[in-house]
């Protein structure tokens, strides 16, 4: 039996629309800076990972590479398959799914970026690289659960990894680079500690998740499980069109979003915000307009508008916002909303 059609439909799962969504901008633009998840055990945040790239279509690879490299871009290709590519006999492609790689937090750095053989490159010259987790992350998604157990030093590496698209080794002065683009989720409950705000910071987007309030969508939560456990095959059928639906307009909207433009107004909003919720450097204000560009693209459109940038600041701003000593870590998005319609709207 084929276990992919056993993991739940990303389509079935009940509410969640902010993390859904957080996660489905980091896929149109992985670049975004990858999405933390905040919140209590339970609340569908490792499905909604899962079931978002298995919802995803398969893609061209060039067969055998740890980095999944695509065929379709050789810039962003290793050097094994910029030679295969560049031989008389090309290089052989496969199509297969985009994958979730999972970091556990017991990871050292050397299991992160792989090693390199000092011994093999003074002796004889040859760079013999082991990959670690962040090659097989390349094009893939990169899943830390309980994040904020992970040391960090190495979510210091991912973070830097994440956002220049590359992942550099060096060693006794020999270094090694490869791609290293993938879309970053790590997820974590702050009842068991919280990240250094220096290294939440780092993150794009941050989505605070909990357990639905509303009887009638938990009761639907729960109808909707035990249907899936009784007959799995069944339950994921009744959603396929509404997966491939969504398939497509993520694919549609990646392919549209070097098209989407932005006005001087757009820019001048973002920092307004940045500036009137008094966060450090310029990190979300760039960040702010990206994410509202990838909303602008989901949303079929090649003009990112003001609307797009007030969804955006509520992924961007709550983490990044200072706070008084004994604040709660957690803002009002309803406060936070407010506040940015009264900027938008001068």
């Amino acid at each position: 039996m084929n276990q992919t059609r056993h993991i739940y439909p990303f389509t079935a799962i009940v509410g969640q629309e902010r993390m859904k969504l957080a996660l489905i901008l980091n896929i149109i633009n992985p670049s975004l800076g990858g999405v933390l998840i905040r919140g209590e055990k339970g609340t569908a945040k490792s499905t909604a990972v899962r079931s978002l790239a298995n919802l995803l279509p398969e893609r061209s690879q060039v067969l055998g590479c740890v980095f999944s490299c695509d065929p379709n871009i050789p810039e962003l290709a290793c050097e094994s398959c910029l030679e295969a590519m560049s031989s008389d006999e090309g290089a052989q492609i496969i199509s297969s799914k985009m994958r979730v790689i999972d970091l556990p937090v017991s990871a050292t750095e050397d299991r992160v970026v792989g090693t390199l053989d000092i011994e093999q490159a003074i002796k004889k010259g040859e760079k013999k690289f082991e990959p670690g987790i962040l090659a097989q992350a390349n094009r893939n998604i990169l899943y830390v659960d309980e994040i904020n157990l992970l040391d960090d030093h190495v979510v210091d590496i991912l973070l830097d990894s994440a956002a220049m698209g590359i992942n550099f080794i060096e060693r006794e002065g020999i270094s090694y680079t490869h791609p290293a683009q993938f879309t970053l989720v790590g997820t974590m409950n702050p009842e068991e500690g919280d990240l250094r705000p220096q290294l939440i910071d780092r993150f794009g987007l941050v989505v605070d998740v909990q357990g639905e309030s509303d009887t009638a969508l938990r009761t639907e939560v729960i109808k909707r499980r035990l249907e899936f456990e009784k007959s799995p095959d069944e339950f994921v059928s009744s959603y396929a069109q509404d997966e491939l639906a969504l398939s497509e307009k993520i694919v549609n909207a990646a392919k549209l979003l070097p098209e989407v433009e932005y006005d001087a107004r757009m820019l001048e909003a973002a920092a307004e915000i940045s500036v009137e919720f008094g966060v450090d450097g310029h990190r979300a204000d760039i960040t702010m307009l990206k994410t509202a560009m990838a909303i602008a693209a989901y949303s079929e459109r090649k003009q990112a508008v003001v609307g797009d940038l007030h969804q955006a600041a509520g992924y961007v701003l709550p983490h990044r916002m200072r706070k008084r000593p004994f604040e709660d870590s957690v803002i009002s998005m309803e406060y936070l909303e407010n506040r940015v319609s009264g900027i938008l709207n001068q």
